[in-house]
């Protein structure tokens, strides 16, 4: 009996042992497919892109790389030996390793799968070597972060968003973190805010080339959706997508200092924003850059303050190279009674010109000696620094936004 219970016992852990298990059977069917896969291509090997393998649900970094080396084997080539050997047969020459070991020196221990992998990747998209050196310079640690993580759901989607594959690799070359951002998180609820508040896809893509930290950095909140109502910008003006991308990655602190900063010269709240409408990257200087040249304009050229409003070029202009310089040696030309005299109207006017045309207009056209004098008066002008510069003390007060 108890040889019979035992061969019972026995027969019944076969049994269970012998059902499947269906995790087990799909990593097992997902395993043989991938191996297909690549034995195919090994004896039949293709041109086919590295999004070929992204696709595949089960295939990873690592796969590309094998896969890349597996062709690179029955092709005769030799197998890196260093990192350096891998970025140069991706592409790059002495001057370019020369830039990104210098900028990120701890990619000679790289791991070569890893940076294979990852070179694979950019292949694909279209970046070349003097591309990555950029990279590399804006973000040195690019090579050590996961650009695999939802690569190809986020290659559909920002080729849905720039177009073309030509101008996706531009913003990529100017704010590398596009492809380290996460994705659901960071990326596509920033797109989704700037479309709600009327910016289309047609004109956020200019406004994502030029800012480059537009995503991390965007919020709205009440206090900046009354400020764009302030501005009096419709949503069909071309500056619109300016005005609500400004406000969107400035602080509210900031924009209150900037407004109350333009009050103290004598403008209103409704002058301000007005002027932020018509000129939205006066929202871009520094509360220490408006004060200073709004100091000058009035009490240094007698001009009134609402001269600004129509000639905006006063507050953008260096005060130390350009306004300062030319304002003394109008005023030279005036000490030495030479024609013509210059007035009000001319002088605004030559704050516009570029150097060149200002010294053709107002110092060119006397004679040589006279000429030789003003031009030597500018240069010594231009070359004085500003007032106690080298002792100023630096503070940062993080994004100047």
């Amino acid at each position: 009996m108890t040889t019979l219970s035992k061969s019972k016992n026995l027969s019944e852990t076969l049994k269970i042992d012998m059902i499947p298990n269906p995790n087990s059977v799909t990593k097992f069917i997902s395993l043989i497919i991938t191996s297909q896969r690549f034995l195919l291509l090994q004896k039949n090997p293709v041109k086919k892109s590295p999004l070929f393998f992204i696709t595949t649900k089960h295939a990873t970094c690592s796969t590309i790389c094998q896969a890349e080396l597996e062709n690179g084997i029955n092709g005769g080539t030799e197998q890196p030996k260093n990192s350096i050997d891998v970025l140069k047969k991706w592409g790059c020459n002495e001057n370019d390793l020369q830039k990104i070991l210098s900028r990120r020196p701890s990619l000679r221990n790289a791991d070569l799968t890893h940076l294979q992998s990852k070179l694979f990747l950019l292949k694909s998209l279209g970046i070349k070597s003097d591309d990555l050196v950029k990279i590399i310079n804006c973000r040195p640690r690019f090579l050590s972060c996961r650009i695999n993580n939802c690569f190809d759901e986020r290659l559909e989607y920002f080729m849905t968003l720039f177009g073309s594959k030509e101008v996706l690799v531009k913003a990529i070359v100017r704010n590398p973190s596009l492809l380290t951002y996460d994705f659901h998180n960071s990326i596509k609820p920033a797109i989704a805010l700037y479309e709600r508040m009327g910016v289309c896809k047609k004109d956020l893509i200019p406004m994502l080339l030029s800012r480059p930290t537009l995503i991390p950095r965007t919020s709205f909140d009440d206090q900046k959706t009354e400020y764009i109502r302030k501005t009096g910008v419709s949503k069909e003006s071309k500056m619109y997508k300016y005005v609500v991308t400004l406000i969107g990655i400035s602080k509210n602190e900031t924009i209150r200092e900037k407004v109350a900063n333009f009050e103290k010269f004598g403008f209103s709240d409704e002058e301000v924003w007005g002027f932020f409408g018509r000129s939205p990257l006066f929202l871009t200087l520094s509360v220490d850059k408006v004060q200073r040249n709004m100091t000058f304009i009035v009490g240094t050229m007698k001009l009134p303050a609402n001269v600004v409003l129509q000639c905006p070029y006063l507050l953008y202009n260096n005060l130390e190279v350009v306004l300062k310089p030319r304002m003394l040696t109008i005023w030279k030309i005036q000490d030495m009674n030479l024609c013509p005299q210059i007035k009000a109207p001319m002088i605004v006017r030559a704050m516009r010109m570029t150097e060149k045309r200002f010294f053709k207009v107002f110092v060119l056209c006397h004679p040589k000696d006279v000429a030789q004098e003003l031009m030597n008066f500018y240069k010594e002008a231009k070359g004085c620094k500003r007032l106690a510069e080298s002792s100023k003390k630096i503070v940062n007060k993080g994004f100047p936004f």
